[in-house]
């Protein structure tokens, strides 16, 4: 892993522990169910219309980038543009330290939309899982390792359809293994961080017809976007490249193939 990303994973293990500290009391027999938004069924909707699946991000920033400073009232105005220029999804970082996201900007999303909500942050404790109210959960197989397949259970119990990121041929087998219905191919190197989109090229075919493929990171063009659903991948997740014009970029994409 890259030390930025062990630098994150520090932080969210400090992050778990003062859950600990604070009495939640989670991780306590059997889950509560939440009753999710489909997303599967609107993905396949807007692929049907010719348009591209976009899940599209409120990101406040990233270790390369500044901080927008997204209060929950700014994180709910953004997500519902996205939602108007068609977004079938939208993605809520909830990482404090490093993306400057917060649980609060997820609950204030939710609320203010009827797509589909994913909570996008580091999940390594059941616990995370426990105290997640949205739609979907990213789980990322390079850092989960052996513990994916309960971490996918546990999130299904739970009512959140997992996403499952994977970077490389060995953590796809190890996601397929799973009973994820979502694939996230991040174009994004864990090791490097450097982005290269035949990632989702050289993976997409070895990934079974049933599942949902999602391409991640590095799309920031209508161009890229079309590159990626030509070599398989179902939708796209976008953060970085609509955030400036939340409506009209991801507009842009999700009309993409009307545009080139």
């Amino acid at each position: 892993m890259h030390r930025v990303i062990d630098e994150i994973l520090a932080s969210t293990r400090q992050r778990v522990r003062r859950i600990n500290a604070a009495g939640v009391d989670v991780g306590v027999g059997v889950p509560t169910p939440i009753e999710h938004r489909d997303i599967i069924r609107l993905i396949r909707s807007r692929k049907h219309e010719n348009r591209i699946p976009v899940i599209a991000e409120v990101k406040p920033g990233s270790p390369t980038t500044g901080n927008r400073n997204i209060t929950p009232d700014v994180a709910s105005r953004i997500a519902r543009e996205m939602e108007a220029a068609g977004a079938v999804a939208n993605s809520v970082l909830t990482e404090p330290a490093f993306f400057f996201g917060s649980l609060k900007n997820l609950s204030a999303v939710r609320s203010s939309v009827g797509i589909p909500v994913l909570r996008k942050d580091f999940i390594i404790d059941e616990k995370q899982i426990y105290e997640t109210e949205s739609d979907l959960i990213l789980l990322i197989a390079g850092i989960l390792g052996d513990n994916l397949g309960r971490f996918v259970d546990l999130s299904l119990a739970r009512g959140l359809e997992p996403l499952v990121e994977v970077h490389n041929e060995t953590e796809l087998t190890n996601a397929l293994d799973t009973k994820t219905r979502i694939v996230g191919i991040n174009n994004r190197d864990l090791n490097t961080l450097t982005i290269d989109l035949s990632t989702t090229e050289r993976l997409t075919p070895l990934v079974p017809d049933d599942l949902i493929i999602i391409s991640e990171s590095g799309i920031g063009s209508a161009r890229d976007a079309v590159r990626v659903i030509d070599a398989g991948a179902d939708g796209i997740l976008v953060g970085t490249a609509i955030m400036d014009a939340p409506f009209e970029q991801t507009k842009s994409l999700v009309d993409a193939f009307l545009a080139l």
